[in-house]
């Protein structure tokens, strides 16, 4: 059947692109004599005839003499003209005069016009079709044995071709895959953002690599895993879109592996984190909001932190928790601004809670408490006692925690741990990581509650061996200022006293035992009251301060003190002082001039084997003597002349009482947060003492 020239559109293979463009393929079709009665575009390609100068000649007349032979047409059309076809490599003749080796797949059409045979040939350049099978051979390899799963989608994104390794990751076979899009076929997965890269891919020919796809598929629905997609471009020769081809790898183990090393070094920079945040200073408010300033985010959205209110309140820990408790809140983030900050209840608040309730039943245990989703079955039982728990669980709360905290074997109180973003349960990890910061935390508030319970015990001793009653000497007005070091610092040893002695003199002793704590609470309570002993036993004040030297060396424990020691005869103005590494007193003249008086410094008590001099002035009617320890004087990265020297100016400016004098300066010398503790005591001489000079 002879078909007309201009319905032969042989191109059409080759716009189909793929593989079929790189094959250049001709259709021609004989009669079965071999007589040419169709030649397409594909054979005018390849063997550069138009179709004028072949259509009717015999087929025979294109072959290569080699191959002119009579077995063509005995042979290869004998079998081309019945039902098997035949496929054969054949030398023909191109145009220009060179020979071209041909492929050809030839078969039997039937003419039903005119009841013959038609024979349509598909021919094609030898070595090219070689070439084209044995890549095709490659890739059906790789592609039926990969272990890799391997899809070829269209334009639309829609597969055309899995293997079998993608038919297992998915838990489907192909015919479920083929004609459908990811979208439709893996709706668990983040398949939208796979799709939205393998556009990307075909816009703009860009390959991508390590893409990951993660959610759950049907060949394991219980469980997320993680793939390592990648997507390149297929293009036919002109370099226009046809597809693509995506390859995965599954990498959960590794994106496991990944994770949990990840977490680990997050667990161990915050551990490291709490180590340097929390215990910051021996304040149990400020502990405890450290604690919970650590915790939230890195391991929960919320937290509190609550003691006994018997450790808030400085009182004794009960031994006993089961009838019952009172907590005071003392740490909570966020402070505000969240719907589960506005819940919890504020700082300061005391919560009380009976026996039965899960905060009491924490605490008696002594062990930590983990709900890992939180539901109306599971708050059940604080729900008994508090409308918290039920307002928290609307508010998305599905995760929660107590850890008591623990120090020294004693239970100080517990944190809660609240988690609302959808990061998964707190899980056992969380749960030990939560231990180890509240164990931290428990530390650093036991030692806050051994130091304030000792603080308080050195100041009562302290406060208890000071003069409980300053007597009024005959012509001397005395007043005096004892400042105990800020809370956060220990209690040191001052002290200061007034005696009266025989004849009407008085003394004025003030010294400062170093060191701090109970312990020099304790020695300067010895030294004072050795001091008031001796002092009426009417001794120099040299010999004096060598009895004290020889009580200090009998004490287990070396202690080194300061000390000043002054004897005021108020009628003629006479005074005799002795310091023994104390700072040196001053003097305010009647006239308002004020200065440091010369008293050799000496070396503090308990140094020994060095004589201490005694300093003989003669203090003017009206006149004022003013001792003092060193904590007035001395400050951080203070110069102690610069300190001494605005003391003196501010005893130079005039003050209508004793009294309202020492208020001046504790306010202008003494800082906010005193390091040490302070002792003033000031004399002023009567106007009906004698005259003299100092």
């Amino acid at each position: 059947m002879r078909a007309p020239v201009d319905d032969v559109t042989g191109g059409a293979a080759w716009d189909a692109g793929g593989w079929l463009g790189e094959l250049r393929v001709a259709v021609v079709a004989t009669s079965a004599d071999g007589t040419i009665v169709r030649w397409d575009h594909g054979a005018q390609a390849l063997l550069g005839y138009p179709s004028r100068e072949v259509v009717g000649r015999p087929i025979a007349d294109l072959l290569h003499p080699g191959n002119a032979d009579h077995s063509l047409g005995r042979s290869l059309w004998a079998s081309a003209t019945t039902d098997r076809g035949v496929i054969a490599t054949v030398t023909a003749w191109h145009r220009d005069g060179h020979p071209l080796e041909l492929e050809i797949w030839a078969a039997p059409v039937p003419e039903r016009q005119r009841g013959g045979t038609t024979v349509l040939i598909f021919a094609a350049d030898a070595h090219t079709a070689r070439g084209i099978r044995g890549s095709s051979a490659v890739w059906d390899g790789l592609f039926v044995r990969s272990p890799v799963g391997i899809a070829v989608l269209d334009t639309d994104l829609r597969f055309l071709r899995v293997n079998q390794a993608l038919q297992a990751m998915n838990g489907l076979p192909e015919k479920a895959h083929i004609g459908r899009r990811v979208v439709e076929l893996l709706p668990t997965v983040n398949a939208a953002d796979m799709e939205s890269a393998m556009r990307q891919v075909l816009a703009t020919g860009q390959p991508v690599l390590d893409f990951r796809r993660t959610g759950r598929t049907p060949a394991d629905p219980e469980h997320d895993r993680v793939w390592s997609c990648s997507y390149v471009r297929l293009e036919d020769p002109d370099g226009r879109p046809i597809g693509l081809t995506a390859s995965l790898i599954d990498i959960t183990a590794q994106q496991q592996a990944h994770l949990e090393a990840e977490t680990g070094r997050r667990r161990l920079a915050l551990v490291n984190e709490a180590s340097v945040k929390i215990g910051t200073s021996l304040d149990l408010e400020r502990t405890a909001q450290e604690l919970a300033d650590v915790a939230v985010p890195a391991l929960a959205d919320a937290v509190t932190v609550d003691v006994l209110d018997s450790l808030a309140t400085g009182d004794e820990l009960g031994a006993g928790l089961l009838g019952g408790t009172a907590l005071r809140r003392l740490g909570k983030a966020p402070l505000a601004g969240s719907r589960i900050a506005d819940i919890l209840a504020p700082l300061g608040r005391t919560l009380i809670f009976p026996a039965g309730a899960p905060y009491t039943q924490a605490l008696a245990d002594r062990e930590p408490f983990l709900i890992a989703r939180l539901d109306e079955k599971a708050i059940a039982p604080a729900a008994r006692h508090s409308t918290a728990p039920a307002q928290l669980l609307e508010q998305g709360v599905h995760s929660f925690m107590m850890v008591p905290l623990l120090a020294r074997g004693v239970v100080l109180g517990l944190a809660s741990l609240y988690r609302v973003r959808p990061v998964g349960p707190f899980t056992d990890d969380d749960m030990t990581l939560a231990v180890e910061l509240a164990a931290r935390a428990a530390v650093c508030v036991d030692n806050a509650r051994l130091y304030h319970r000792e603080h308080d015990t050195a100041l009562i001793l302290q406060r208890s061996m000071l003069p409980q009653h300053i007597p009024q000497p005959s012509m001397i007005e005395v007043a005096h200022r004892y400042l105990p070091a800020s809370d956060v610092n220990e209690v040191g040893g001052d002290w200061y006293d007034v005696i009266r002695l025989a004849d009407g003199r008085t003394a004025l002793a003030i010294g400062d035992v170093m060191g701090h704590g109970t312990a020099a609470a304790a020695v300067m309570g010895r030294l004072s009251a050795s001091v008031r002993a001796l002092a009426r036993l009417d001794l120099r004040p040299e010999n004096l301060l060598h009895q004290l030297e020889a009580a200090l060396e009998d004490l287990a424990e070396p202690m080194l003190a300061t000390f000043l020691y002054a004897i005021i005869d108020p009628v003629s103005g006479r005074c005799s002082i002795t310091r023994a590494g104390h700072p040196p007193p001053a003097l305010m003249a009647p006239d308002g001039t004020a200065r440091l008086l010369h008293v050799p410094p000496g070396v503090p008590l308990g140094v020994g084997g060095t004589p201490y001099t005694t300093t003989d002035v003669t203090l003017p009617p009206g006149s004022t003597l003013l001792l003092y320890t060193d904590g007035l004087v001395e400050a951080r990265g203070s110069d102690i002349d610069e300190r001494l020297t605005e003391l003196t100016h501010l005893l130079a400016q005039p003050a209508p009482s004793l009294e309202e004098l020492c208020d001046r300066l504790l306010t202008h010398l003494t800082p906010a947060s005193a390091d040490d503790d302070i002792a003033l005591l000031a004399a002023r001489l009567g106007t009906g003492t004698g005259t003299g000079t100092g």
